[in-house]
């Protein structure tokens, strides 16, 4: 076949994000693990939603899984390849699908795949991701939350949500939050998820480190939560700007250690990204402080004091 006649070779494949994205840049931060603690906390204060998880899962003697499957699915959705994202997404429909709890007040059986409790998961999820990172010291214009809010209606397509009825700005979120705070309680699934968090079962050789490492980072999280989620679990908090400080010395802590390094912990997502796609597609969230890596967009964000997703302005 003549040269010209060949079809041009195809380009990777970016996934459902893409390194042009927000969430490209900002799940490459390692204080991500100190926000899916604190979307722990804030997903147990939905009673219906945290009893489908303590009535279907082993949570209380997998607790570290359950995050480690949770980190999986986010990196597979932002990292990985188009077809890797759906395949991931529909494993999680099927089994949603499969799971139910009973209401004790009432005897009502329900699926955990309820839209509204699936809209909760995916909001505290994002909410976390966006308030931890921003609130550590990486530097986000108010646009660019509003664009990592609005591509997560991809995410939550994957789940089983219709992207419509996603909030996709960082006012959304917060209206969101505001709707359906009247609905959250801490009753005796969320306490247990609560005392696993400071408290989890370990090898008697690992609770030194537990109550070294751990402790400190799930007391973080729990800090890092709105004031209300702090009523309602019945636990104070440190000052708003206590807590800020120790999320930006722990985030510039966590970040000196190199990403490579960081990068190398299984399953490696970023690291299988960056081979299919290049060097450029390399993530660094100080690039949004910039907007370097990131195409042109609308923002719409609101101004505010960090809780319910309202715009966390970091320091300085």
């Amino acid at each position: 076949m003549p040269e010209s006649a060949q079809e041009p070779p195809s380009r990777p494949d970016p996934g459902l994000f893409g390194p042009a994205s927000v969430t490209w840049q900002v799940h490459s931060d390692p204080m991500m693990w100190v926000a899916g603690i604190r979307a722990l906390y804030l997903q147990a204060l939905h009673p219906r939603a945290v009893r489908g998880v303590m009535h279907n899962s082993d949570f209380r003697k997998d607790a570290w899984g359950r995050l480690m499957r949770t980190a999986r699915f986010v990196g597979t959705t932002t990292y990985g390849t188009t077809e890797a994202a759906e395949k991931a997404g529909a494993r999680v429909r099927k089994i949603h699908a499969m799971l139910g709890a009973t209401d004790p007040d009432t005897g009502e059986r329900y699926g955990v795949d309820e839209p509204p409790l699936l809209l909760w998961v995916h909001c505290a999820e994002i909410d976390s991701y966006l308030h931890v990172v921003r609130r550590s010291g990486i530097r986000m214009p108010d646009a660019l939350a509003d664009r990592y809010v609005d591509e997560h209606r991809r995410s939550a397509r994957l789940v089983g949500l219709d992207p419509g009825q996603v909030p996709g700005s960082t006012a959304e979120l917060a209206a969101y939050f505001a709707r359906v705070r009247p609905e959250l309680a801490a009753g005796p699934d969320a306490r247990a998820v609560d005392d696993f968090l400071r408290r989890p079962p370990t090898h008697p050789l690992l609770t030194p480190a537990r109550a070294l490492l751990w402790r400190r980072v799930a007391d973080l999280a729990y800090a890092s939560l709105p004031p209300y989620a702090h009523r309602l679990y019945g636990r104070t908090a440190p000052p708003a700007a206590a807590v800020t400080r120790r999320l930006v010395r722990t985030g510039t802590i966590l970040r000196t250690v190199p990403a490579r390094v960081r990068w190398q912990l299984p399953p490696k997502h970023i690291l299988g990204a960056m081979a299919r796609l290049g060097p450029g597609s390399r993530p660094a969230p100080y690039k949004l402080d910039r907007g370097d890596a990131i195409l042109d967009g609308p923002g719409r964000a609101q101004r505010g004091d960090g809780g319910d997703s309202a715009t966390w302005r970091t320091p300085g």
